[in-house]
């Protein structure tokens, strides 16, 4: 029986991954087929890469407020990470590396090491508080990250790299020299190696991993977790590394995001509109909006609440009204009890519909 019931699960968690991922392939045939056809705008083509930058932001921070169940306010500070992080190292070695594919390829791995690493390091210490305190200092290490950015100054010659908190005249550089992070006027000149096609695999990939490492040994671990620390840990399973297992990886994809926004932009600046408080409180609400611990919804709500406002924007006077609007009613819709209820008769009535066709078939 145990087994039976097993297997009824393995096949619903098999179904619903494959439904996750059609919908993102199926969404990508039909805008590359509008594509060909023209029948696409130039503001809609702009939007293609931040789209899927925002759908892999929602996912992973769903892994850390909708799966281990912490609030985590510092995703734009992981994002900041990896696209400089990227950004820096494509910069650098544009001339030694002249193959696109494999730089890009290693500016994502780089992105993706060194938000893990910081998500690892930061953590350590900030996964023993909860709720509110872990909201706050999450918070101000996304400030801090943004902040410490926007005072660098590197350079690079054949001497090596020169570093600065002052200006580019105190890196004493070279007559060959140049300046790679020019303080807060950021990377000029990053190589647009970001295209809809590159977003959309790192968005399977992130889905891939995201939900393998959710319906896995380790995700009931994690969610257990979530539902009560006490009664997991006296089952014996390691809190900690569960908390930072979690958290990592959910920063990696963060930087795996910032790789590919940094890539999408001529001039990457760590401006509090790219990377700071408002960018984090704004995938926080893809994914409240999509459902907490709902993948799917994450990427649709990050599609839906990015398309929105550009479409929108003919309509000058209202239409920061009409968002505001549609906010509430899809806050409505996911979490108040009446919609609840009538989305579960809804779902009971076309199973039911579903049983009574097989059985007169």
């Amino acid at each position: 029986m145990n087994t039976f019931l097993m297997n009824i699960k393995s096949n619903k968690t098999l179904k619903s991954k494959i439904i996750t991922l059609g919908l993102v392939v199926g969404v990508y045939i039909i805008m590359q087929v509008l594509l060909s056809a023209g029948a696409v705008s130039s503001l809609i083509k702009g939007l293609l890469v931040p789209l899927c930058t925002y759908a892999i932001l929602a996912v992973s921070l769903n892994l850390t407020v909708g799966i281990l169940g912490e609030l985590s306010l510092g995703h734009a500070g992981f994002m900041c990470i990896g696209a400089f992080s990227s950004a820096f190292f494509s910069k650098c070695m544009q001339d030694a590396i002249p193959v696109a594919g494999i730089r890009f390829t290693a500016a994502i791995l780089i992105g993706a090491l060194c938000a893990g690493l910081f998500g690892l390091l930061i953590g350590i210490p900030v996964l023993r508080l909860k709720g509110d305190y872990l909201a706050i200092v999450t918070l101000a290490f996304g400030e801090i990250a943004k902040n410490v950015i926007n005072m660098l100054y590197i350079g690079i010659d054949e001497n090596g790299m020169h570093f600065s908190t002052k200006s580019t005249l105190e890196l004493n550089l070279s007559e060959n020299g140049r300046v790679i992070i020019q303080g807060a006027q950021g990377i000029t000149g990053t190589p647009n190696d970001s295209s809809f096609t590159v977003g959309i695999i790192l968005l399977l990939i992130t889905l891939l991993v995201i939900l393998n490492l959710i319906h896995s040994r380790d995700g009931r671990a994690i969610m257990a977790i979530r539902d009560n620390t006490i009664a997991a840990e006296s089952v014996g399973i390691n809190i900690t590394k569960y908390k930072l297992m979690a958290f990592s990886v959910s920063a990696a994809f963060a930087g795996v995001a910032g790789v590919l926004y940094a890539h999408n932009l001529s001039t990457l600046s760590a401006t509090p509109k790219n990377f700071g408080y408002n960018m984090s409180i704004m995938i926080l609400v893809f994914v409240v909006l999509g459902g907490i611990g709902n993948i799917r919804g994450s990427i649709i709500a990050s599609v839906i609440l990015t398309l929105l406002p550009e479409l929108l924007r003919s309509l000058n006077d209202y239409r920061m009204l009409i968002y505001a609007i549609v906010l509430i009613v899809m806050m409505l819709f996911n979490w108040a009890p009446a919609c609840i209820q009538w989305r579960e008769k809804v779902v009971y009535k076309l199973k039911a519909k579903k049983i009574r066709t097989k059985e007169a078939e």
